[in-house]
């Protein structure tokens, strides 16, 4: 049940920071994500599909019981964007962001272990 909760957040968080990146412009998501400034508008609409991509597969594998074992495997795919995410709020000296993706990865790693591991689908 703890898993289900914890995918379910990421999910949300994923999908609504991806979905923020896909639709608005690099202007826009200058006055909240500082960093995009120091990226390309493809790479900031990459980043925020890869996002989604995760936020989606973090619940839909198991919800329609279609290839369930995709679920750890968009955990995984979410702690590289963490990480990511992490060295990038580092060299920008926000350590509290990176910290935030600290979170992140912890929840992801306990979802990806429990979900390879003892509690799979």
């Amino acid at each position: 049940m703890l898993l289900w909760v914890f995918q379910s957040l990421l999910a949300v968080a994923f999908l609504v920071v991806g979905g923020m990146k896909i639709v608005r412009n690099r202007a826009e998501l200058a006055q909240v994500f500082g960093w995009v400034e120091q990226f390309s508008d493809p790479s900031v609409k990459i980043i925020g599909l890869l996002d989604s991509l995760v936020g989606l597969g973090l619940i839909l594998p198991s919800a329609t019981d279609i290839a369930p074992i995709l679920v750890p495997w968009a955990a995984l795919g979410g702690v590289a964007l963490a990480v990511g995410g992490s060295v990038v709020h580092l060299r920008r000296s926000e350590t509290s962001l990176a910290a935030l993706n600290l979170l992140y990865i912890a929840l992801l790693i306990t979802v990806a272990w429990g979900r390879f591991g003892p509690y799979q689908f």
